[in-house]
């Protein structure tokens, strides 16, 4: 039995979400349509917005009914109970920064963004530099005043925005796990291959129009509902958009399909969980995602887990070949497969084998960490990343293009967010694991290009559940264990060892 002070906090809730909504549409049109000569008003708008969500979680008759309904929780459901959790974990975040912050760091992130595109195109760091420098300021004092609040470290508080209840001390032994163990694979699938005729490459050119339309296709495949979402390009490859309204993006090149079909996918799996929300509960806060983490999780288990495996690679090969006039060796499942599996360190972190990847991860939670922490100046993040790319992947950063400039996470404020990629692969290869061992027909349906049964599998598991369980418990529910290291590694190893 519901409360007053809860049914009127489910109406605030259902507001603040339509705000965050219209945010997220505005956000998607700044990266797809918007004139660049808009930016400023652009900015004012976001903040506006921003600002008025901000104020309906810290208005203080918020704060009275969440006391309420709290006192009368023993007589909710179990969703209103976990509904009610996530309203007060959103609140104490929101009632945390003052709203001032909340439209400086805003608008400082929107004009931080604009120059970042310019600075990316000329690979001219010191462009960046002074917005950017505003944008850590800002995010460093946001960080600060969660942290007073949450009873957390600066950075702990940033992440906990992205991903609720994961912490540094959770994160770092996971992480040196993969630090220890990854660099002797890396090198040994690297001289595998090595003593293999490498893979034959697919022969261009691949008009746009036909990249499209293939993953269009394949979207459809997997369970894309075009009645609620779209596919745009960007970029930077993203999904976003609005409840019942989501955006994805990719971006194209002629000289090569691979790239921009996986992006399809990479963002399919965001989408999908977006879709797959739980219906009844998709304009409170019960009713999100649980988390980037778990978010990660779908995007890379739709690429990663599925559609690099060797049964959808059969199914794929005749699809390009077909839509290409691609004939010969080159278009066939085994050579496309070899092409998706290949191991080979390289500068841009969305072009990276899963089994680099992580070294990617690893190396900008290094440096954001340390950014947040004051230990690293903006000024110095050229230098640190190049430095970072020598020891972890080898490379010499010819430019920062290729380096520091390639991401629009830090300049977008999203401090926090990198290290959920990667804590998203382990979760993925956990969850697939565990999808194909309760529905073993998964496998045989991607090689049909049928991914009914493993959408089936986590529309049950994952995306209908929401935010009714924190992230470590829906694992256990779904896979029988918190998130480990464990199945990633045998996977790593599955994959590139032992076929």
């Amino acid at each position: 039995m519901t409360t007053q002070a809860y049914t009127t906090l489910t109406e605030t809730f259902a507001r603040h979400g339509a705000l965050e909504d219209a945010s997220g549409i505005l956000g998607w049109d700044t990266q797809t349509q918007m004139p660049d000569g808009a930016s400023e008003t652009r900015g004012e708008q976001l903040a506006v917005l921003r600002v008025l969500a901000h104020e309906i979680l810290t208005d203080p008759r918020t704060a009275d009914r969440l006391a309420a309904a709290e006192d009368g929780a023993e007589g909710l459901g179990p969703w209103e109970r976990a509904n009610l959790r996530e309203m007060r974990r959103a609140h104490v975040h929101a009632a945390a920064v003052p709203g001032d912050l909340v439209s400086a760091a805003s608008k400082a992130a929107t004009r931080c963004e604009m120059v970042w595109r310019e600075a990316r195109a000329a690979s001219d760091f010191a462009r960046l530099r002074p917005p950017l420098e505003e944008v850590l300021r800002l995010q460093r004092q946001v960080g600060e005043a969660k942290g007073a609040a949450l009873g957390l470290a600066p950075y702990d508080a940033l992440l906990d925005g992205y991903d609720p209840g994961m912490r540094r001390a959770r994160i770092d032994p996971l992480f040196a796990e993969l630090r220890a163990v990854l660099p002797n694979l890396v090198a040994t699938v690297r001289d595998r291959q090595a003593g293999q005729a490498p893979p034959l490459p697919l022969p261009g050119p691949f008009p746009v129009a036909v990249q499209r339309e293939i993953g269009l296709r394949l979207m459809r495949a997997a369970g894309f509902d075009f009645s609620r979402g779209r596919l745009d390009v960007s970029l930077h490859p993203f999904c976003g958009g609005a409840t019942d309204d989501v955006r994805i993006t990719t971006r194209y090149d002629e000289a090569s399909a691979t790239g921009a079909l996986m992006g399809v996918l990479h963002e399919t799996g965001h989408a999908l969980y977006e879709q797959g929300r739980p219906a009844a509960w998709r304009h409170q806060p019960v009713g999100l995602a649980r988390g980037m983490s778990l978010h990660e999780s779908q995007s890379l288990l739709i690429e990663m887990q599925a559609c690099r495996s060797r049964a959808f690679c059969d199914y794929l090969a005749p699809v390009l070949s077909e839509a290409f006039g691609g004939t010969g060796p080159a278009w066939t499942g085994e050579n496309l497969h070899r092409l998706y599996t290949r191991v080979e360190p390289g500068f841009i972190r969305v072009d990276a084998d899963e089994a680099t990847y992580p070294a990617h991860i690893l190396l900008r939670y290094q440096l954001e960490t340390a950014m947040i922490a004051g230990d690293l100046a903006v000024a110095d993040l050229p230098c640190a990343f190049a430095a970072g790319m020598k020891e972890l992947l080898g490379l010499t950063v010819p430019n920062d293009r290729l380096g520091c400039l390639q991401d629009i996470h830090w300049p977008s404020g999203s401090f926090g967010y990198f290290p959920t990629y990667t804590l998203g692969a382990l979760a993925a290869a956990q969850l697939f694991a565990a999808a194909c061992a309760t529905a073993p027909g998964i496998r045989q349906g991607l090689a049909g290009g049928d991914f009914s049964q493993l959408l089936g599998w986590l529309r049950q598991h994952v995306h209908a559940r929401g935010s009714l369980m924190e992230t470590d418990d829906l694992l256990v529910a779904a896979t029988g264990r918190p998130l480990g290291s464990g199945d990633f590694l045998a996977h790593l190893r599955r994959r590139y060892l032992d076929a």
